[in-house]
């Protein structure tokens, strides 16, 4: 029986740990609607020291069954495509987003607010794939970046502000900070070697 080629496992283990990731949450609203354990109260809290916390706790916490649903199928799905260049890699771009875009989160967002939900990592992963492949222009990644395009491209209306009770703010700095991960985790491209004798 042939061995899977590493190029597949990889986005696969990528998937994988996020959909586990999404259980987790799926697990977290499910006690929270049960018991009404009042967990969305650990979100990010703006400019309160109380809050800097929930910048970690903040993408497995949702306002409901709905707003996690929406959020579900694009963490998987461009969570696994994140993964395609290595674990390590995808697992350090995924803190760059979730530290940094939460941090502008907690300095930007209204008094008195509390940031919850997984979209910043939706939005950073969409930056970080598109960002990836105008980086490094792989065949692969620039693929990758127009399906991520054409299937999720409208979520970009979602940095502007407008819609009550959606965190713009979140959706923006996600976005950026996974542009910035793509950039700090750039690959060199390779530099060609001469193939011509040195004149002497």
């Amino acid at each position: 029986m042939p061995t899977p080629s590493p190029r597949l496992l990889t986005p696969l283990r990528g998937a994988l740990i996020v959909t586990a990731a999404v259980v987790v949450m799926w697990a977290v609203e499910a006690i929270d609607q049960v018991f009404g354990a009042g967990f969305d109260s650990y979100g990010i809290l703006a400019r309160d020291v109380s809050g800097l916390p929930g910048i970690v706790t903040a993408p497995f916490l949702h306002s409901g069954y709905d707003h996690l649903a929406s959020n579900s199928v694009p963490l998987i799905v461009l969570g696994g495509l994140a993964a395609s260049r290595g674990l390590a890699r995808f697992l350090a771009a995924t803190a760059i987003i979730v530290l940094v875009g939460g941090a502008a989160v907690w300095l930007t967002s209204p008094d008195n607010t509390i940031t919850i939900g997984a979209s910043g990592l939706v939005f950073g992963y969409f930056g970080y794939l598109l960002t990836r492949a105008v980086l490094e222009r792989r065949v692969l990644d620039i693929v990758i970046a127009v399906v991520c395009v054409v299937f999720y491209g409208s979520i970009l209306w979602g940095v502007l502000p407008g819609t009550p009770g959606v965190s713009w703010q979140g959706h923006l700095f996600g976005l950026c900070a996974g542009v910035l991960a793509a950039w700090m985790l750039k690959r060199p491209r390779a530099v060609p070697t001469a193939t011509t004798s040195p004149t002497l």
